[in-house]
């Protein structure tokens, strides 16, 4: 493969904090790398020196000669004041200098140097520009090319800025965070879009899907230090383990041995001979070793959550709009105890909004909302906290609690606290302003867990929270005692820790799914195929199906469709025990040659069954009975 850059011995730091240090990588022609570290480790100032916005301390960047380089960061800027297709004319790349250049000979008398802009232009398909930006625009559901910057939402927003990494057909592309506030569909249009094209790639992400389905590479930044793995980020998370249990052995054993030699260098220095002196070399090349830390610092998220009663919250006949645009259209809904619930739908559907509505930070139109006397909510919003940039990190916590209780008995300092969020003590007494995105983000969480909330609503989670703190919040909210909503485009993060979802669909129609987010999109696309089929059978095009504004008003089932739903519901329930009869018996150890063999042909069968009535039982249950 053709290389097309390669890093040598960076160095970063700011002040005091250095971010990386001799790091050393290359990239060659189609690789697609994912880019790991936590939060405040230097990702995005790695992105930003590789694009060239960002300088750095020591090391050369070599890139190859004439190299096409798309950038989009992760918090894109724009003046307010321009359109949409004004802004695809707004941060330089090549061809928009030369677009330029060409527009401003064209306004100097004799036009100097014409020629050669023109053949500049034909060479660059300068002349194109304008209409792939409209048809990238379009490929991203932007379709109001004269809309100002100012009115777009973060989402549409976000896809501006893609738009314009990917205009001019980048060789090696640069994402910072890609799929932050992208909705679903749009996540996967990348995904897809990503996996056909041949350009170089790398990325920060914390969408686990995207990075395992895009990335052939990983590459971690750890304590200054970078890694790099041959694999997604599945294979990434396996040899990432075994590192981390090497060196925690190697510093075992260096640590058996530090003491041996500890004891010697403590003797008198009569004891030591000039001939010892590649001994006493030896002792602080093992000290080092020694006293690295051993344990992988992870949050630890077992904070103690206060009783929460029988009765949640009962939403009934609830309506909110805005303008022409419906949210709520007579929803009613009676929430369980420890129910755990995603929300899931195309920007702009009303899921921020209606999460507002449940918190009583918006009052709904018309319709009531009953919340339980013993429900204490605590509410990680997209928007996220409003700190005092001027005070210390340690200062905004114990303005909470000085002390926390964990849901093990256990009593922390609001310090000790602090440092299971990975904020250690010399952090803990840095300035908020000083913080990283990431890092304000994880402070966020920890002054919401702190006040040991029953009913945790957490919109978007996953954006400007690196991996490490996404698993370890995915294990807390899995065996949280109490009750869960959870809105998110990330997919991984939804199938951990949801029961069942609620899709909206936009102008109030709101549907429930008995499942995780994989197993909707699985039922989706068997749903959607079913019904291309049935339209070309018929040869013409169905009907578009009307949205539905509350969930029992749909079509009624009909007698042979019950019939047949509550025959599948026994039928599910008698494969499931011929197959759990089946896994005890090949586990048994007693079964003949012949038994095994006819078991072992029956259990794929069986599964096979359990799968397809399942999708049907799954489709009919979307019917009113």
């Amino acid at each position: 493969m053709t290389p097309i850059l390669q890093v040598e011995n960076l160095t970063k730091s700011f002040g005091d904090l250095v971010l990386f240090q001799n790091i050393s990588f290359g990239l060659a022609e189609g690789q697609r790398v994912g880019l790991i570290a936590r939060n405040g480790s230097g990702k995005s100032t790695l992105l930003n020196i590789l694009s060239g916005r960002e300088g750095y301390d020591e090391g050369t960047i070599s890139y190859r000669r004439d190299l096409r380089i798309g950038y989009l960061e992760q918090g894109p800027h724009y003046p307010p004041q321009l359109t949409v297709l004004e802004a695809c004319f707004h941060h330089g790349n090549d061809t928009v200098e030369l677009i330029k250049s060409y527009e401003q000979c064209l306004a100097t008398p004799g036009h100097p140097g014409l020629d050669d802009l023109l053949l500049r232009m034909d060479q660059e398909k300068a002349w194109e520009y304008e209409q792939k930006a409209k048809q990238i625009l379009s490929q991203l559901k932007i379709t109001d090319f004269e809309r100002q910057i100012g009115q777009l939402s973060g989402g549409q927003l976000k896809r501006v800025a893609l738009a314009n990494a990917l205009i001019t057909e980048p060789q090696f592309l640069i994402l910072d965070e890609p799929t932050n506030h992208l909705d679903l569909d749009m996540t996967e249009w990348l995904e897809d879009y990503l996996r056909r094209t041949n350009l170089t790639l790398l990325m920060v992400t914390h969408d686990r899907y995207f990075l395992d389905r895009v990335c052939s590479e990983i590459i971690e930044i750890d304590d200054r230090t970078l890694y790099s793995y041959k694999g997604n980020y599945s294979y990434y998370l396996e040899k990432r383990q075994e590192r981390i249990d090497a060196r925690n052995a190697e510093v075992a054993r260096a640590n058996n041995l530090y003491r041996t030699e500890l004891e010697w260098m403590r003797r008198m220095p009569q004891a030591r001979g000039h001939k010892a002196r590649y001994r006493e070399e030896a002792f602080y090349d093992l000290e080092r070793v020694a006293k690295q830390r051993t344990t992988d610092n992870r949050i630890q998220l077992d904070v103690k959550a206060t009783y929460i009663g029988s009765k949640i919250f009962e939403a009934d006949h609830v309506c909110k709009s805005f303008d022409n645009v419906c949210i709520l259209n007579d929803f009613s809904y009676i929430f369980a105890r420890y129910e755990k619930m995603g929300i899931i739908g195309n920007n702009g559907t009303g899921k921020s909004t209606f999460l507002k509505i449940l918190m009583q930070q918006v009052q709904p139109d018309s319709g009531t909302i009953d919340i339980g006397e013993t429900v204490r909510f605590g509410y990680y919003s997209q928007d996220g906290l409003k700190f005092n940039e001027q005070m210390k990190v340690i200062d905004a916590v114990k303005d909470i609690a000085e002390v926390i209780e964990l849901a093990d008995g256990r009593r922390l300092t609001a310090s000790q606290f602090l440092q299971h969020f990975l904020f250690s003590p010399e952090k803990q007494h840095s300035y908020i302003y000083k913080l990283s995105g990431g890092e304000r983000r994880r402070l966020y969480l920890c002054t919401i867990l702190m006040r040991q909330p029953n009913f945790h609503i957490v919109d978007e989670p996953t954006n400007d929270l690196d991996i490490v703190t996404l698993n370890i919040l995915e294990e807390y909210l899995k065996t949280f005692r109490g009750c869960l909503i959870v809105v998110s485009h990330d997919r991984y993060f939804m199938d951990k820790v949801v029961d069942h979802l609620l899709v909206f669909k936009g102008q109030g129609d709101i549907r429930d799914f008995p499942g995780n987010y994989t197993q909707y999109r699985e039922w989706k696309d068997e749903y959607d195929r079913r019904n291309r089929e049935q339209e070309q059978q018929v040869n013409k095009p169905a009907e578009e199906k009307k949205g539905k504004v509350r969930l029992n008003e749909r079509r009624r089932m009909s007698f042979k469709e019950r019939r047949e739903f509550e025959q599948l519901e026994q039928e599910i329930e008698t494969l499931e025990a011929e197959k759990k009869a089946i896994e005890t018996a090949l586990c048994s150890g007693t079964l003949t040659v012949d038994e095994l063999t006819e078991k072992s042909k029956r259990l794929p069968v069986v599964n096979d069954l359990i799968d397809e009535k399942t999708l049907r039982w799954l489709e009919l249950s979307e019917i009113e009975q």
